[in-house]
């Protein structure tokens, strides 16, 4: 059995692999888990390259998949051979109070799924989507989860609406595959020629090149007759925003989700102010929210695009991999 932690001084060429004794067994409460497979998000990738993010023997990554083990003795909601998957807040049960930090966050804050066995709560868990493998269910927990509560949860898609998306990442594609699933339109941004054929094979109705078309948001406005669009799923952060808040409608919902072009920079409060736009910061979801994604999954058919997969001992390169940008969907980890 293996896990894998950051040595210090952290970053990336400080990823080590080593062996491990079997977790330990389950007290009341608790489940024992074989994790099989995990999947990439960006937080992964700033919390493996930034020193400062963990401490000396940090176990990573905040996505798990596997199958039950052993139970602890009041355990009545899983037994030993189920399918299950990682929470990302695993504390943060329905909508109350949300998180506001990473401290309780798997992989951060606490040690993550980058090894064979884990020993958790129970609740840390939710069991995966019927006839999904491992590979397929690791990709829940951040992405997909993300993805629904940004367009569902909290933006209240429903048929009929239109949805702009960014890039071909996880999220993007998900977000991408839900709306399509509950009857909206879908308008999606890469600068990939080829991405961008991909994404309308997945069902996108109309496709924009951002590199060819820097004033991409006003492209959108008027692929819907002037109006705008209703959602935005928002993962570029400071540097696409401006873009973003030009595409939406008057009372549109931007959710922002990533920042991956920038941490600040200038906003157009104005014309946000005056569209009554709605622009929110998301972080994942509950496990309520998890729970209610699994359901529509299974009874969309939707299932995961999946790009390479890595063994846990080439993690630095899946990582290097995932920063080039040049991936389609999620990269996956086996473990």
């Amino acid at each position: 059995m293996r896990k894998l932690m950051i040595e210090a001084p952290g970053g990336l060429n400080n990823l080590v692999v080593s062996q491990m004794d079997a977790a330990p067994a389950p007290g009341p409460g608790q489940v024992r888990m074989r994790v099989h497979a995990s999947s990439l998000n960006f937080h992964d990738y700033f919390v493996c390259k930034t020193p400062e993010r963990s401490p000396d023997g940090r176990i990573p990554l905040a996505d798990g998949a596997g199958e039950v083990l052993e139970t602890g003795s009041d355990v009545t909601k899983f037994k030993p051979g189920d399918h299950v998957v990682s929470c990302f807040f695993p504390y943060w049960a329905y909508d109350g109070e949300m998180p506001s930090s990473n401290e309780c966050v798997p992989g951060d804050g606490l040690d993550g799924y980058a090894q064979t066995e884990v020993t958790v709560p129970a609740f840390w868990l939710t069991k995966s989507p019927q006839g999904w493998t491992h590979t397929e269910a690791a990709t829940i927990p951040t992405a997909a989860v993300t993805a629904w509560r940004a367009l569902v949860v909290n933006g209240g898609l429903k048929a009929g609406d239109t949805v702009l998306t960014l890039g071909s990442g996880g999220v993007s594609i998900f977000a991408l595959q839900l709306a399509k699933a509950m009857g909206a339109r879908v308008i999606a941004t890469s600068s990939s020629g080829e991405k961008l054929n991909r994404l309308k094979a997945l069902g996108a109705d109309e496709t924009i090149n951002y590199r060819e078309t820097p004033e991409w948001g006003m492209v959108a406005r008027e692929l819907t007759g002037g109006r705008g669009v209703d959602h935005v799923i928002e993962t570029g952060g400071s540097g696409t925003l401006p873009q973003s808040i030009n595409a939406a409608r008057v009372g549109g919902h931007i959710a922002v989700i990533g920042v991956l072009s920038g941490f600040s920079g200038e906003v157009p409060t104005v014309t946000m102010m005056l569209r009554q736009q709605r622009i929110q910061g998301l972080m994942v979801g509950s496990r309520r929210d998890q729970k209610d994604l699994i359901a529509a999954l299974e009874s969309t058919g939707i299932r995961p695009v999946l790009d390479q997969s890595f063994d846990l001992s080439k993690l630095r390169e899946a990582f290097e991999y995932q920063a080039s940008g040049a991936h389609f969907g999620k990269i996956s980890i086996t473990i």
